[in-house]
């Protein structure tokens, strides 16, 4: 029977090298150290909102990776060209999130609360991404324990005010 140690130290080592192997092969553009975002306004359920904009690739991927937690009255909205199954993941994040999908017209259509973020080596090698169900043309990330604090759920409704 394998020790503890005989188990931990290859998958620390493969934990490490498939990090170092991802960091490198992110294409120049997206490897930022500080990333500025255009800012925009949003409307949900009739609230006005402050958002950071990520509308195109290299900004999607970097999404809110490496802030520090949002107000509860602020969010990032990642804004897509088409209705997909448009997919996030939460490397390098720094806070737990809620995700909300919108469809085309606005309407939400998924939302996961709490995301936990992937931090660690080891966490980065299971990193999943999540998915909703359905498609969606825009996503909102959110500090976890906005949708609550502004009571988003079935029904909501997202509106751009500016992007």
């Amino acid at each position: 029977m394998a020790t503890r140690a005989q188990v931990l130290i290859p998958v620390t080592i493969a934990a490490v090298i498939i990090g170092a192997t991802g960091l490198l092969t992110i294409p120049a553009d997206h490897k930022v150290d500080t990333a500025e975002f255009p800012r925009g306004t949003i409307r949900l359920d009739g609230a006005l909102f402050g958002v950071q904009v990520a509308d195109t690739p290299p900004l999607r991927t970097r999404g809110l990776m490496f802030q520090d937690p949002l107000p509860l009255d602020e969010g990032m909205l990642f804004v897509f060209d088409a209705p997909a199954r448009h997919s996030l993941w939460m490397m390098n994040m720094q806070f737990a999130i809620d995700m909300m999908w919108f469809d085309a017209g606005g309407s939400l259509v998924h939302m996961e609360l709490g995301v936990a973020p992937c931090q660690s080596a080891l966490e980065a090698a299971t990193c999943v991404s999540i998915a909703p169900p359905v498609e969606a043309t825009h996503v909102l990330e959110a500090t976890a324990g906005f949708a609550e604090a502004h009571g988003v759920g079935p029904g909501s409704v997202l509106e751009i005010v500016s992007a």
